[in-house]
């Protein structure tokens, strides 16, 4: 189903632009799509009409649940009823590239640098949320480094352990998790790193891409013999896997990581199963509220660290693409020079200091006030602060492109100290580890091999990288699968990739 509606998407928005625009919105109302993670806002609520005061239009916006997004996204594009703004998550998905390369999609290239709150922020991002040279849309900006690994404090200070820096150390605490009792219960019911299901598909920051990017495998794509390759085509991504296969056959790593729904990544850590968990740095701060809410007085239990450097001491970081989907505009409803500049006044005071407050932090006075230059939340008991705080949590602040530290919002107040710590610590490690990134070069382009041929290629190399993991596979059998990539269509893939590359280099 989803794939007929992706492929419908496509063919319909071709011919978008010049189509019949539905029914007519009116000037001083800007319509838009946008993902919801919670209760929907209620039109005439207090942050909504705070937003349309500070912008000087109506906002009528079609909030989707997350979980439906992708599909409702497919809908509406190949529907007559766009809205003039859209929340695109899969901004290299197939039947988006193929639209707005068609026109279906306004081209912002050289149109934002009037747009003071539009233009990219950090010059790496902006290349890395272009489309073979072209913007389509204003990148929702996310932290560059946010990879780091979440370990059980307490554990290693009952086991006497340091915190790593090296591959080595990882695995001498992930050994000693599993075989030295570290919760102390006398029994051999621990295990060092915990691995959800990967919903993503290779190069989509999951532990697996982040650790084989330890040993030195590209971040995605990069140089090997004077050309690019993708990082599984390399040795140092099978040393990678061979290395974590090791700890599978050890019991080092949660016996259920090929199944584990990443819903449930946090329970083995706070219920003291595992002691590591390899993800976004953010995530150390949700573990301390977890182990907060069960015990009051004793939460202090959760250590960050960085990126490893790999065996002979040399550090390769794994960056993330510094942004999270952008905001296009379909040409559907927004059809002059004159109609978009409107469109892009309004998302650039979203994004001023004012609106990005607005859509992160909520209404000073109301559901927050500062406190040494963070966001301190206000009696959130009370039942019109709990409204807007889920209207700025679950749901506006998906419209914010800017909405992140140093960009204009605060940054919420800490609720305790080992949180507070925490905070400070993943913004240092996180300076730190941008000095060693990979940063994928092919990240901005996408070969048309890759638009027709993707979804299928996808499945190739994830699927043969867990069974491999698993033990159903050996090692020969895995190489044999990163041919077949090549065989199915990624020769022409890595061909184009290479083309597109030095064509936008020159």
């Amino acid at each position: 189903m989803k794939k007929s509606l992706a492929a419908l998407a496509a063919l319909t928005l071709i011919t978008a632009g010049c189509g019949d625009s539905g029914s007519e919105t009116s000037s001083d109302t800007i319509t838009v799509m946008a993902p919801l993670f919670g209760t929907a806002p209620d039109p005439n609520g207090e942050l909504q009409q705070a937003v349309q005061k500070l912008i000087g239009k109506k906002l009528q916006i079609t909030w989707v649940p997350n979980a439906d997004y992708s599909e409702k996204t497919n809908v509406t594009l190949a529907s007559n009823n766009m809205p003039q703004a859209m929340v695109i998550q899969g901004d290299k998905q197939s039947a988006f590239v193929q639209a707005a390369q068609a026109g279906a999609f306004w081209d912002l290239t050289g149109k934002l640098d009037k747009y003071p709150n539009l233009t990219p922020a950090d010059p790496t991002t902006g290349k890395n949320a272009t489309v073979n040279g072209k913007t389509y849309g204003i990148y929702r900006v996310r932290p560059l480094l946010r990879s780091a690994i979440s370990i059980r404090k307490d554990w290693l200070e009952k086991l006497g352990l340091q915190m790593p820096k090296t591959v080595d150390d990882l695995q001498a605490i992930a050994k000693a998790f599993t075989e030295r009792d570290p919760d102390g219960n006398g029994k051999k019911d621990t295990y060092g790193l915990i691995v959800p299901k990967w919903p993503g598909t290779y190069a989509s920051s999951s532990p697996y891409d982040v650790i084989e990017t330890w040993f030195g495998a590209p971040n995605g794509w990069g140089e090997r013999g004077g050309k690019l390759v993708p990082g599984f085509d390399t040795e140092e991504f099978v040393t990678a896997n061979k290395w974590l296969k090791n700890w599978v056959d050890n019991g080092w790593i949660n016996p259920d990581f090929a199944t584990l729904d990443s819903a449930n990544w946090n329970k083995p850590f706070v219920q003291g199963r595992g002691g590591i968990i390899l993800d976004v740095n953010v995530r150390s701060g949700d573990l301390v509220k977890l182990f907060k809410e069960t015990d009051p007085k004793n939460f202090d239990k959760v250590a960050l660290a960085g990126n490893l450097a790999r065996t002979d001491g040399q550090k390769f970081s794994a960056p993330f693409p510094g942004y999270n989907g952008i905001v296009a505009i379909p040409k559907q409803k927004v059809k002059t020079e004159e109609q978009l500049d409107q469109v892009l006044q309004v998302l650039d005071k979203l994004q001023a200091k004012e609106g990005t407050v607005l859509l992160t932090n909520g209404i000073e006075g109301r559901n927050f006030k500062l406190e040494d230059g963070y966001a301190a939340p206000l009696d959130e008991d009370n039942p019109q602060i709990k409204v807007i705080n889920n209207d700025v949590e679950k749901a506006f602040i998906q419209l914010g492109t800017r909405a992140s530290v140093g960009l204009g919002a605060y940054p919420p107040k800490p609720a305790d100290e080992p949180s507070r710590k925490l905070v400070v610590q993943r913004n240092e490690l996180a300076t730190e580890d941008l000095k060693t990134a990979v940063h994928n070069p092919a990240l901005g382009v996408v070969s048309e091999t890759y638009i027709k041929q993707g979804k299928t290629l996808d499945l190739i190399i994830p699927d043969a990288r867990i069974k491999f993991l698993s033990g159903d596979i050996t090692e020969e059998q895995l190489r044999a699968e990163i041919k077949r990539w090549y065989a199915e269509g990624g020769d022409k893939v890595a061909q184009e990739t290479n083309d597109l590359v030095a064509k936008l280099g020159k």
